[in-house]
């Protein structure tokens, strides 16, 4: 990598500013939302989008709730003109809504632009020239005053346009483009020279948009030129600051945020972050995030999948599955230890309570997510995700020492099929080894019979086609049943645990019984259901009889 020569960067600069207030703030109110992506977004596809499509993604745009939507370059191409005049014409934009377009500060593009506009109820005209050092000096050639010049002409033919259609209320909007690597005191006499045209009023504000139109620094560095901005522009309580970020150091959405802490009070942006070079600021997890925060974002954003299916056919771009809040493997642990804090937290949330699940910031369910995906079960998982799925899927609560010998034969599995091992085939392995529907010894009946403290049993066991009459007597039936197999097999059993629970409830309900035995020295486990309680518990105790003699078998020759 000889070409790697990080010497000829250069850090951006830091802003001299004493007192900053933004790391001190808290985000506790929802900025105004403006989603750029029929413009800004269409414009960074390789195809961009038809007309149906066009109109698909405005009526998302819509139904999530935004109230206001750049949607084109009227001027610049006649597909945009022509959506424009479809929107107005066939009354499409809600009375709540404001529509948005862009335009650059030449005569004749301002002009057509307001002619794309007739008839609109209320519309946003946003003009923008670039400002920043490289702009001015590589691209345009021209120093300050030239620039400034741009942008004031550009201000006065919108005040020149707007007074020929004066059915519509019009917004002015302006960006000094590349506002994040302009210097500070230009950023702000060029806005000056703008709103001095202008002259808005609290009553009547223009926005002013600052674009990361290439992200170059550090949020914070961001945030720094913000406050600075708010401090310094003149006509401050007339303005509304907007704020335009893109991606390309990966910290769009912090920007904002930060911004916002700054003194902003506007966002543009786009769904899921389509947008030039490495995208837009993501309106959706800026949303979430202060939804995850107590804040209500005023975007319904209930359904991602809708969202997910409409932005990716529009757009034909993919949705990554760790995308931020949305993505499909959000929600999803395969870990074992985060299954198990997830299960563990689940099981004890309150539905009166603020949200306290371990890994899960959100509850899921408030995008329209289930529990069947938060735990998925692979060879990282542990006893945690095997337990929630068969307590989910099919009500079985393992006791733990279940668990953690289940979750090997589950982990075992997974490692031979090199993958995910689905609901159904942990639900097969749970039965294939801990419930005996057949083998040998077998239980084939049993009479049980209770005089005064102690019972006593009869029971038939098959025996490899052989069948054999038990006796003995404990203190309940599970005793009496280990007494009279000790009698009968010359065993050392010891009863180490059981647990039994009910599997739904009234007269269909039935148990399941789960019990580890001491069986000469080794540890084994068995389960059984059953409509009948002691019936359930007794076929566990041969479950786990018929395990031990199969594994004694398998010790015998040299397996495992």
């Amino acid at each position: 990598m000889s070409s790697f020569n990080h010497g000829k960067y250069r850090p951006a600069p830091a802003i001299k500013m004493a007192h900053r207030q933004w790391p001190d703030r808290t985000l506790d109110q929802t900025p105004i939302w403006a989603s750029v992506d029929l413009r800004d977004g269409n414009q960074a596809l390789l195809e961009p989008m038809n007309v149906a499509q066009k109109r698909r993604l405005w009526a998302l745009l819509v139904k999530l709730g935004f109230k206001e939507i750049e949607v084109g370059f009227p001027a610049a191409s006649q597909p945009d003109y022509d959506f424009v005049r479809w929107l107005i014409e066939e009354g499409q934009i809600p009375d709540d809504v404001t529509i948005q377009v862009l335009v650059q500060a030449r005569e004749e593009l301002v002009v057509r632009t307001f002619e794309a506009l007739r008839g609109a109820k209320r519309a946003i005209v946003h003009v923008y020239n670039s400002t920043s050092t490289v702009q001015r000096e590589r691209v345009f050639n021209l120093d300050r005053d030239g620039i400034t010049a741009i942008a004031v002409r550009g201000a006065e033919l919108l005040k020149r346009e707007a007074v020929r259609y004066p059915d519509t209320a019009w917004t002015f909007q302006y960006s000094p483009e590349s506002f994040s690597q302009t210097e500070m005191e230009y950023a702000v006499e060029v806005v000056d020279a703008v709103t001095a045209v202008w002259q808005p009023t609290p009553e009547k504000p223009c926005i002013i948009n600052l674009p990361a139109t290439v992200e170059s620094a550090t949020p914070n560095r961001f945030a720094d030129q913000v406050e600075w901005f708010c401090r310094h522009v003149a006509r401050r309580d007339s303005i509304i600051v907007s704020l335009h970020t893109h991606n390309d150091r990966g910290t769009a959405v912090a920007a904002a945020e930060l911004g916002l802490l700054a003194g902003a009070d506007r966002i543009e942006g786009t769904l899921l972050g389509n947008g030039e070079r490495t995208g837009n600021m993501d309106i959706v997890t800026l949303a979430m995030n202060l939804y995850s925060q107590g804040v209500d974002p005023k975007l319904d954003l209930s359904n991602p999948d809708e969202i997910i299916q409409t932005y990716s056919q529009c757009t034909g771009l993919p949705v990554h599955p760790r995308h931020p809040w949305v993505g499909e493997l959000v929600y999803t642990a395969f870990s074992g230890s985060h299954q198990d804090a997830i299960r563990k937290s689940l099981a004890r949330q309150q539905a009166d309570e603020p949200w306290q699940v371990a890994y899960l910031p959100i509850d899921p369910a408030d995008l329209g997510r289930d529990y069947q995906a938060v735990i998925r079960v692979n060879s990282q998982s542990g006893k945690g995700g095997v337990a929630f799925i068969l307590e989910r899927d099919y009500g079985l609560t393992l006791p733990r020492w279940m668990q953690m010998e289940l979750a090997q034969l589950v982990q075992r599995e997974s490692e031979l099929c090199g993958g995910e091992v689905q609901s159904a085939t942990i639900h097969q392995i749970f039965v294939r080894n801990f419930i005996a529907t057949a083998g040998s010894p077998r239980l084939d009946g049993y009479r049980l019979q209770r005089r005064g403290g102690s019972d006593s049993v009869e029971a038939e066991i098959n025996e490899g086609a052989i069948a054999t009459t038990i006796r003995g007597a404990g203190e309940g039936a599970i005793s009496a049943f280990i007494d009279a197999w000790q009698q009968h097999s010359g065993q050392r059993v010891v009863v180490v645990d059981y647990s039994e629970h009910a599997i739904g409830s009234g007269t269909d309900a039935e148990a399941a019984a789960y019990v580890q035995l001491n069986i000469d020295g080794r540890r084994i486990s068995g389960a059984a259901l059953d409509h009948d309680t002691v019936n359930a518990s007794l076929l566990a105790v041969m479950a786990a009889l018929n395990r031990g003699a199969v594994q004694g078998v398998n010790g015998r020759r040299g397996k495992t």
